[in-house]
């Protein structure tokens, strides 16, 4: 059975329908006529039509329609705007009182009203642009509401209080306006592009963010008007910040919300900025005392904006801002309270306080926010002190081109002579120990990272460090102090080598602060004469001493025997003697230093780094011998003797070579102290070993070729003296350079060897060439000219007619050339 409703119900119903249809295709035909417009304006004439064979793709829109249409609109209402700005300023003064209220009215409500009609039928676009300009005539009025009724006020003070009323009247029109206009709902509406929009409520999205940028202004510019001081004008920056802050937090609307932002951030960091600047210049602790109150309330602004904020991020970087915010309170507090050393301490402390908040239930990212607000202060403070540390550790070196220039009277004046002393330095030590200490509880309740440990160790060295400075103890007592520091890192880093601690970064580090501590000691110690003897003796012991330990070797020995080179030339400057006597003295070092790396053996892993110190102090020994050839060649003998006893070891046979290139160098450097210009002299002590070990390579290996045993130490010789034979006019030399030639030669031809038949054999021709040059010289000179050009024609004739002849015997002397060894 089927219930039909009563016949006036379905008429209704039945109407209703029929008005949802009519819509409906009021709308598709709209959307037709916008398609069919934008398919005439996208196509391309073709020579074929459509689909013919000429048809060319149809160019691409360079711009779309509803960009077109808000670009024609705002184009309009910025017009209109300006139009309405002309007619203001100029034809003002035409009209009378009454005209004038009643054209603006009447364009100003015209243009508030016209927007509500326009969202009714969907065309949003042209109601914001209308919008805009009512909102500009807006202003416009008020401006003309001053140059009639209000013009003897104050501009400043009325500009205020204009800001205020338009602000709050945009946000009353923008809120209206959403409330006055329905929405779409049961039937559609159509949008300027053709589209359909069903249930949605068409608003304005100008007057709400304008009113929110305008109401920043009032609270400014009224305490600017009534003359207020700097903490009241940072005052009101921070309370309007505080608004923006509240209004971003609370509203839903995307751009109201991006707008009370910027705002918030631009007055917020302007106030906080100037904040800042009243705390850190207030000349008495009551004027500090307001600047820090006011960093305090934008610090729990920012704290409370953190709380609410949607974005974790945001949250830090709020909680962040707070706490850098209640740390520079405090110290402009403390400025002006305490005296100036303790200003960074107090700040520190501040700072530490902060971590307190890691214990607490605030929500995790305003507690990451305030411990790196901490850490941002810590790292501060170790900016602050590291001046005092880098002139401690370099100060001593700038005294160092003048050694020995009397004992200072403190340590302090020892150190910083050359240099100026940092102000307010007298608490760096307390600074650094507090921040070791709290990397040392961060590395063993927190962050149990290498890094935190390895911080903490060298904080707390460099406050050791500069402790005897920072207390002006005396030059002695300084010098011991810095020893024990030394003795202190190199017991650390013995201790640290425990198993538990095997891949710890802690012992290199100690290690090396060890090292640092022990130059700084060296360099400090050359004011004085014992103190350098002193101070070197004991670092060469107590590095020697450490260098035993297998984990400190690699870095103490070699330290060792640099200090030991360092004692060698003390020693040496203190007894008188000139540099080349102490080269002599330093010699001992790589003596010691062979000693020891083959002691060591080529499994330790600290024989490389003991022998390229001994390398190094050789090289020195050499720098310090090199004014006096005798003393030279001494050095480069004993240096050699080192080296061929370091050879004697079946790893380090290529030593040898070295070895050899040493001896050769002292012969030569002796050679050259004695005045001797023979090049023979020179180069028979290379060419004698270079034969007897190649002789002694070729009964090991027979397969080794002549040029590789016998040619570089026969050539060493033969070519040195050929060239002096050729500018020696006596007979002595070629005599006996031919006689070694033609033992040569002949050697090679019975031996069956290459290189001695073909160096022997050139040496000998070039020897009887020079011999015979004098007469063929005669002999040219008596024939006539044309004899020797004659003479070549002839010589090239028959070498051309036995040209054939002349290859084969070319080939078979070098066929029984290659036979030869």
């Amino acid at each position: 059975m089927t219930n039909l409703p009563p016949p006036a119900e379905e008429l209704r119903f039945l109407d209703a329908e029929l008005r949802q249809l009519d819509a409906r295709r009021a709308v598709l035909l709209r959307r037709r006529e916008w398609l069919i417009h934008t398919l005439r304006a996208t196509a391309a004439p073709t020579g074929w039509g459509p689909a013919g064979p000429g048809a060319v793709p149809p160019p691409r829109p360079e711009a779309t329609g509803p960009g077109v249409q808000n670009v024609l609109l705002v184009l309009g209402g910025v017009l209109l705007t300006i139009a309405a700005i002309a007619f203001t300023l100029v034809s003002w003064g035409h009209m009378g009182i009454t005209g004038r209220g009643l054209v603006l009215g009447a364009l100003t409500l015209g243009a508030l009203g016209a927007p509500l009609v326009l969202l009714r039928r969907g065309l949003r676009s042209t109601a914001e642009a209308v919008a805009g300009l009512g909102l500009a005539l807006t202003s416009l009025d008020a401006y003309a509401l001053y140059e009639v009724a209000f013009s003897g006020t104050d501009g400043l003070a009325y500009t205020a209080v204009a800001s205020a009323v338009l602000a709050a009247a945009w946000a009353a029109y923008g809120v209206l306006t959403g409330a006055l206009v329905p929405p779409a709902a049961g039937r559609p509406v159509a949008a300027e592009d053709g589209s359909a929009t069903k249930g949605v409520r068409l608003t304005l999205r100008l007057p709400l963010p304008l009113a929110v940028g305008t109401a920043h202004l009032p609270l400014l510019l009224w305490a600017v008007a009534v003359g207020a001081g700097a903490h009241t004008l940072t005052a009101v920056l921070l309370v309007t910040a505080s608004g923006g802050t509240a209004l971003a937090l609370r509203t839903g609307l995307v751009p109201v919300r991006l707008v009370a932002v910027v705002g918030a951030l631009s007055t917020g960091a302007v106030g906080v900025l100037a904040a800042g600047g009243l705390c850190w210049t207030a000349a008495d602790p009551g004027e500090a005392a307001q600047a820090a109150a006011l960093l305090v309330f934008a610090a729990v602004v920012a704290l409370l904006a953190g709380g609410f904020a949607p974005k974790a991020d945001v949250g830090l970087g709020a909680a962040l801002a707070a706490g850098l915010c209640v740390v520079a309170g405090v110290g402009g507090v403390l400025r002006v309270s305490v005296p100036g050393e303790w200003t960074v301490p107090g700040c520190l402390a501040c700072a530490l306080a902060l971590l307190a908040v890691v214990r607490t239930p605030l929500p995790r990212p305003l507690r990451q926010g305030l411990v790196w607000a901490s850490v941002t202060v810590q790292g501060y403070a170790v900016l602050w002190a590291l001046p005092l540390c880098a002139g401690t550790l370099l100060g001593p070196v700038a005294g160092a081109e003048r050694p020995w220039s009397g004992v200072p009277g403190d340590a302090r004046d020892a150190v910083f002579t050359h240099m100026p002393w940092p102000p307010y330095a007298t608490t760096v030590p307390l600074v650094l120990a507090a921040l070791a200490v709290v990397l040392v509880v961060a590395e063993r309740r927190a962050i149990q990272r290498p890094a935190t440990a390895v911080g903490a160790l060298v904080l707390g060295w460099a406050a050791v460090f500069v402790l005897p400075v920072v207390l002006a103890l005396p030059y002695e007592a300084g010098l011991v102090a810095q020893g024990a520091v030394v003795l202190a890192a190199l017991g650390y880093a013995e201790w640290a080598r425990r198993p538990a601690a095997e891949a710890s970064p802690l012992p290199l580090t100690a290690l090396l602060l060890a090292l640092v501590t022990s130059v700084h000691l060296a360099f400090l110690s050359l004011a004085s004469e014992p103190a350098t003897l002193g101070v070197l003796v004991a670092l060469a012991a107590l590095f020697g001493a450490a260098g035993f330990r297998p984990a400190l070797g690699p870095l103490a020995a070699p330290a060792a025997l640099g200090y030991a080179a360092a004692l060698a030339c003390a020693v040496g400057t203190s007894a008188g003697w000139q540099p080349h006597h102490t080269a002599l003295l330093v010699v001992a070092v790589p003596a010691v230093a062979a000693l020891v790396a083959a002691r060591l053996g080529g499994g330790s892993r600290t024989t490389v780094p003991v022998e390229g110190a001994g390398a190094a102090a050789g090289v020195l020994a050499l720098s310090l011998a090199v004014t006096d050839l005798p003393a030279l060649a001494l050095v480069l003998a004993l240096c050699g003797v080192v080296a061929a006893g370091t050879a004697l070891r079946s790893d380090r046979r290529p030593v040898g070579h070295a070895a050899a290139a040493m001896f050769l160098l002292a012969t030569w450097v002796r050679l050259v102290a004695w005045d001797v210009t023979t090049p023979e002299a020179y180069t028979l002590p290379v060419t004698v070993p270079a034969l007897v070990v190649g002789l002694l390579r070729r009964r090991r290996e027979p397969a080794v070729s002549s040029w590789t045993a016998y040619g570089a130490g026969l050539a060493v010789t033969l070519l040195p003296s050929l060239l002096a034979t050729w500018g020696d006019p006596h007979w002595t030399r070629p005599l006996l350079l031919g006689a070694a030639s033609l033992a040569v030669t002949v050697a090679g031809a019975r031996h069956r060897l290459q290189a001695p038949l073909l160096l022997g054999g050139g040496a000998l021709a070039l020897v009887a060439l020079h011999e015979l040059v004098p007469y063929v010289a005669q002999a040219v000179d008596a024939l006539p000219r044309w004899v020797p050009p004659a003479l070549a024609g002839v010589v090239l004739l028959v070498l051309g007619a036995t040209y054939e002849q002349r290859l084969r015997d070319a080939r078979r002397v070098r066929e029984a050339l290659g036979r030869l060894h």
